[in-house]
């Protein structure tokens, strides 16, 4: 599949995790996948808020409990949330600092080797899992059994199911 050419091509090569070469200003950036010349989809992100992945509330308890060490990124955002996913998967997330080039429309490139629906399942998983390593160094015993028990009952894929539902993500636009 040829994907379309941006006028003024050129500009920053991203190679993705199956090894194909993408030209970072082919992207529209307000798609969450990617229709792979390698016949696969791949989600992908141009820096949403991170409200796409997880509640407002949720953020919310993120940004003000998460200490970040980025001048250029103070506040806990998607950019972490990808950093995540790729201290996790570094095979199979690609990503492209194109913040120098102003025809790209984002600072941070990322493109994984998921489609949308499963990147948004691993941020939920990950996302677990800096809950539950949290909350093991409470000093409650009863908080942590509480939110262990909550755990169990979680279905991550049931809640990324409605909360895509709810946030009309069902249809992942797909770059043509």
């Amino acid at each position: 599949m040829t994907q379309p050419q941006v006028p003024g091509g050129g500009g920053e090569t991203l190679e993705l995790p199956c090894g194909e070469d993408i030209d970072v200003r082919r992207l529209d950036l307000g798609m969450r996948e990617y229709e792979c010349d390698c016949g696969d989809r791949r989600g992908r992100d141009g820096r949403p808020p991170p409200e796409r992945f997880l509640p407002d509330f949720l953020v919310s308890v993120l940004r003000e409990a998460v200490e970040t060490t980025s001048e250029e990124m103070p506040e806990f955002g998607t950019a972490h949330l990808m950093g995540m996913v790729l201290e996790e998967f570094p095979g199979d997330v690609a990503s492209a600092d194109v913040s120098d080039d102003g025809d790209v429309g984002a600072g941070i490139v990322w493109m994984t080797d998921f489609d949308a629906r499963r990147l948004h399942e691993i941020v939920v998983e990950l996302v677990v899992e800096l809950m539950e390593h949290a909350v093991s160094h409470a000093d409650a015993d009863s908080a942590i059994a509480e939110f262990e028990a909550r755990m169990h009952e979680f279905d991550v894929s049931e809640f990324v199911s409605q909360y895509r539902a709810e946030r009309d993500l069902s249809a992942d636009d797909v770059s043509v």
